[in-house]
């Protein structure tokens, strides 16, 4: 089995944000929680404000916040910790095949 891996870019460019087309992408947005979380599909997302920790179930855990560009693999199980409310552009990719 292939190790999943999150995937973080600190403060990409606006020209990359511009033609990746992250304003376009829906806003999800959510208070302080903690919950197990799947990804069936692969995700992209950009964080807005907030501050939260990923931790795969077999991994170690990651802190994101502001201005962090993230990919989320397909098949990655892990548990979210939202610490200050966050507010994320996300676009959910085909699967990989």
């Amino acid at each position: 089995m292939t190790e999943q891996r999150i995937h973080c870019e600190h403060k990409p460019s606006p020209a990359k944000l511009e033609v990746m087309g992250v304003e376009d992408w829906p806003i999800w947005k959510k208070d302080p929680a903690t919950f197990p979380w799947h990804y069936d599909r692969p995700e992209t997302c950009y964080i807005l404000r907030g501050r939260f920790r990923v931790t795969p179930h077999a991994g170690e855990p990651q802190e994101f916040s502001r201005g962090d560009l993230i990919s989320f693999p397909a098949g990655l199980d892990c548990t979210w910790e939202i610490m200050e409310t966050v507010e994320k552009h996300y676009r959910f990719d085909p699967p990989v095949t």
